[in-house]
């Protein structure tokens, strides 16, 4: 019988008084993340029965714009990698990455 081993990752929002999000915090223990505070996230889930995404985004009311539009590019960047990891699909691959750079250039974000 094989050993499974079961991952959590925890995610804790703490809501204002009209349940906006003012603090994150997140722990995956596996990775040596433990209550981290974080201004924002993005959570994707396939629901493979409906063949959609679900999606959570939540920011903190004091996450800059400037940031979040870093944030944006970051995870735009990051996408394009899981998407070539996921597929080996070059191409698109490529013409998200321009895209990416698109994004950057017409933000005027500094390079990474």
């Amino acid at each position: 019988m094989a050993n499974n081993h079961t991952s959590k990752i925890e995610l804790n929002v703490e809501l204002d008084e009209n349940r906006v999000p003012e603090k994150l915090h997140w722990t995956a223990e596996d990775g040596g993340i433990s209550n981290e505070e974080a201004k924002a996230m993005m959570l994707a889930v396939w629901d493979a029965n409906a063949k959609e995404t679900l999606r959570i985004d939540l920011w903190t009311k004091d996450m800059p714009v400037d940031e979040m539009k870093q944030f944006f590019h970051q995870t735009l960047v990051e996408m394009s990698n899981t998407f070539y990891r996921a597929t080996q699909d070059e191409k698109m691959t490529a013409t998200m990455k321009d895209f990416c750079d698109y994004f950057a250039e017409k933000l005027e974000l500094k390079s990474e």
